[in-house]
């Protein structure tokens, strides 16, 4: 008998395709990517920083005239203020004939600096007396 052999089919192993070579390229890109992104942040930041440089003395010199203006302006004023006649006539100032009937400020007066009228302080409301705690009972942790 003849040998009676049969055929199999044969398995060809098929080729695998790696994803390896596009990951890398890939991978790559996206690293020149962010190195031409961080050359460019940085560029962007030396120009803003030469801008500053470059503006900041201009900035200066302008609040420098500005703030000769407003002394200019508030000597001025007290000029002004100081060329009035002192004795006007009381008909023209009806409250000079009723007594005053307001209580004394309790705030001081603004107090001016280098001829600059400060601001006047806010008051805080007072605090009630419910919002106030018991401090015996407070709790003191270091």
């Amino acid at each position: 008998m003849m040998g009676y052999t049969a055929l199999m089919p044969v398995a060809v192993p098929k080729k695998k395709r790696s994803l390896l070579p596009l990951l890398t390229a890939l991978f790559l890109l996206s690293y020149g990517l962010m190195t031409m992104l961080i050359v460019e942040q940085g560029a962007t930041i030396q120009s803003q920083r030469n801008m500053i440089q470059v503006l900041m003395p201009e900035s200066r010199q302008f609040w420098a005239n500005k703030g000769k203006e407003i002394d200019a302006r508030q000597k001025a004023l007290t000029q002004k203020n100081s060329q009035l006649p002192s004795n006007q006539p009381q008909a023209q100032n009806p409250s000079a004939h009723a007594p005053s009937t307001q209580a004394p400020s309790t705030q001081a007066a603004p107090q001016s600096r280098n001829g600059k009228v400060a601001k006047p302080q806010a008051q805080r409301p007072p605090v009630p007396a419910s919002d106030l705690g018991d401090d015996r009972r407070m709790l003191r942790s270091i």
